[in-house]
């Protein structure tokens, strides 16, 4: 047994926000002080892997001290297991993950669009699931199936059966479960009907299949233009500030704390304020 948390970010649909979480959950957890690996299984695009190759180079060039996480070895060519044998394929994620077990308080995957045997692996290994989702019904099938005349949810849909599969295969490894969480990315400033509508489907999907559902991030510039830094808004202060500092900056950090708590990994000392 190990006392390691390993966070899945996971939805079957590409474009929701996985990457952006899984970036700003892994700098907030450094910044508590705790050994972070990461696993980047979007093996074509590799957006959280890119992030802190980033922070890496942006800190090196800059004379920065930042706290940086650690990528256990995949493959020596991660896009060929898209091709692998399954088998190949699970006994790279389960050297890598055990390789990340030894030295890790907690290990975050970020998963692709679509349904893969990695991400398959990776969601039974998952003490917790977090799914983004956009504000509307093209992310809401991923979940869930509405009836087109009454928008009553009729039953799961894929992603959903993945999860249950996931519960299933973790109960029979370890006897444990899964903590499934579903986050309303990008919501809308001001309400409107559909937001209406795909609250009331969400909240019930997941009192059927069991997840909760917490407010995600908003759809915020700073969280784009630190990326080519591999910086987040936490990491801003009078030291570390490639761009202007601004209240907005401020909304950011307390909107990203706020979620961090509701997670469960934030450990009471809050972010650092800015400056």
């Amino acid at each position: 047994m190990t006392a390691t948390r390993i966070l899945v970010f996971g939805n079957e649909k590409g474009g929701a926000g996985k990457s952006t979480v899984a970036m700003h959950t892994a700098v907030h957890l450094l910044h508590q002080g705790r050994r972070v690996a990461f696993l980047d299984l979007d093996l074509r695009q590799r957006s959280l892997a890119r992030f802190f190759s980033n922070r890496a180079q942006w800190a090196a060039a800059n004379g920065a001290r930042l706290p940086h996480a650690f990528e256990p070895h995949l493959h020596d060519r991660p896009a060929s297991l898209l091709e692998a044998p399954e088998a190949e394929a699970k006994r790279a994620f389960d050297r890598a993950l055990e390789q990340a077990l030894d030295g890790a308080d907690f290990i975050l995957i970020d998963t692709p669009g679509g349904d893969h045997v990695l991400s398959r692996r990776a969601h039974a290994a998952a003490h917790m699931i977090v799914t983004p989702m956009n504000d509307s019904f093209i992310d809401f099938d991923l979940l869930g199936e509405v009836d087109p005349v009454t928008l009553d949810v009729k039953r799961p849909s894929i992603y959903a059966e993945t999860v249950w599969n996931s519960r299933k295969q973790r109960a029979v490894w370890d006897g444990r479960s899964i903590d499934w969480i579903v986050l309303r990315n990008r919501l809308a400033a001001t309400e409107a009907r559909n937001r209406k509508r795909v609250d009331e489907r969400v909240h019930t999907l997941g009192k059927r299949v069991g997840f909760s559902v917490l407010p995600g991030l908003r759809d915020r510039v700073i969280y784009r233009e630190l990326f080519p830094f591999g910086l987040t808004v936490q990491d801003l202060s009078q030291d570390v500030k490639p761009v202007a500092l601004s209240m907005s900056h401020v909304s950011a950090r307390q909107e990203l704390l706020a979620l961090m708590q509701a997670l469960g990994l934030d450990d009471g000392d809050g972010l650092r304020a800015c400056g």
